[in-house]
């Protein structure tokens, strides 16, 4: 019988493998990436992975933990098809593009059909990066569980990403996977109230982290005290 390290291996995508190859060392061994919890996440059938936003490096270091169980198909914002180099990347991924602003309704059918057919897909319910700022969950997450609710839905809690840009300082970031301690949907719970569950769950042991390098980081955490919501 096929490992399922060996299994993953055998249907990682190529442009899936080149992005591991080169974020590989960048999390190993330079940021020190530190993996629990794998054994929450099923080698085979549909998972809907959710995780916390605070860096740009979040899925990169979500998809190495994970790249020795199963690849992760993310929904990612659809500014990232801008540029037809990352965009050839994207879709030889098998990411899929959301838009801000609208309701998706293709990439949620998208996504649907993809679990059914035992994909992994990955969420940030935040719908972007926090910027130090708490926002509020999106339904997302919670209607693609309440359309495949076979589909296991694993937690990926990361932390210590947003240091990575911030040389020479060597960052120290871990991943954590768990399931949900209330559990998978539960009956009469609504997508919404699903899905800020999951992102209550995750900012227990993942506080909001300010992203950037110096000047960034200033601009940003002058803009969380101000309170300012534009990006939701």
């Amino acid at each position: 019988m096929m490992s399922a390290m060996g299994s993953a291996a055998a249907r990682v995508p190529p442009a899936y493998r080149v992005v591991l190859a080169i974020g590989g060392p960048i999390m190993r061994p330079w940021s020190r990436l530190q993996v629990s919890g794998v054994e929450c996440l099923p080698p085979e059938g549909p998972v809907l992975i959710v995780g916390d936003h605070d860096s740009y490096w979040d899925p990169v270091a979500i998809a190495v933990a994970a790249g020795g169980v199963r690849p992760i198909r993310a929904l990612a914002k659809s500014t990232l098809w801008k540029n037809r180099i990352v965009a050839a990347f994207m879709n030889g991924m098998g990411h899929i593009p959301v838009e801000r602003g609208v309701s998706n309704a293709q990439a949620m059918t998208t996504a649907v059909d993809e679990l059914r057919k035992g994909a992994c897909i990955g969420v940030f319910p935040e719908g972007t990066r926090s910027l130090g700022r708490a926002l509020r969950a999106r339904s997302g997450v919670g209607r693609l569980a309440e359309a495949v609710p076979e589909a296991v839905v694993v937690c990926a809690r990361t932390n210590g990403s947003v240091d990575i840009v911030r040389l020479p300082k060597r960052p120290r970031v871990s991943v954590e996977f768990f399931r949900p301690a209330g559990g998978q949907l539960q009956p009469g719970e609504s997508a919404l109230q699903f899905s800020q569950r999951l992102v209550s769950e995750l900012r227990q042991g993942a506080p909001y982290e300010v992203a950037g390098r110096r000047r960034a980081a200033a601009k940003y955490r002058a803009t969380a005290r101000g309170g300012d919501t534009a990006e939701l």
